[in-house]
């Protein structure tokens, strides 16, 4: 093998590798990944995974976010919980129900399926919401968190 062939190899490789940086983190999701999606106009918006947890934990973002979530048996949640909150469904139930009963705060509004979620978030700017990362996003919702790892 001569240099001029090495070179085209290793010239070639970054190329490639930039190829597929590029595609579609939804080919890389997996079943235990949760995508955090928003209907946001107001430009490009992107969350850290405190914010997220913050505010689905009944906390205030400067962009004017209502989260709604799924319900509590759904896996969509429970991956949720468990890789953005970091806490079990039990002790979120149990914040709740100390945030309801001081009258502080109050929980997200659920929805039964994540095709009602998905529909009332397309049609009420200013939501976020989890979605499992294989859930196609409509075209007027932005990714602005996922857990998925590439």
């Amino acid at each position: 093998m001569d240099i001029l062939s090495t070179l085209k190899r290793l010239t070639l490789l970054p190329a490639i590798m930039l190829v597929s940086i590029g595609v579609s983190a939804s080919v890389y999701a997996t079943h235990d990944d949760v995508v955090i999606v928003a209907h946001y106009q107001q430009g490009e918006l992107k969350l850290t995974k405190s914010e997220i947890s913050n505010l689905f934990m009944g906390g205030v973002l400067k962009h004017g976010l209502t989260p709604v979530a799924l319900p509590p048996e759904n896996l969509t949640r429970v991956l949720f919980n468990t890789k953005v909150i970091g806490l079990t469904e039990s002790r979120i139930q149990s914040y709740w129900a100390q945030m309801r009963f001081s009258g502080r705060k109050k929980p997200p509004q659920e929805f039964k399926t994540e095709a009602e979620l998905l529909q009332y978030i397309e049609q009420t700017p200013g939501t976020i919401a989890y979605l499992s990362a294989k859930t196609e996003i409509p075209e007027q919702l932005i990714k602005v968190y996922s857990t998925v790892q590439f």
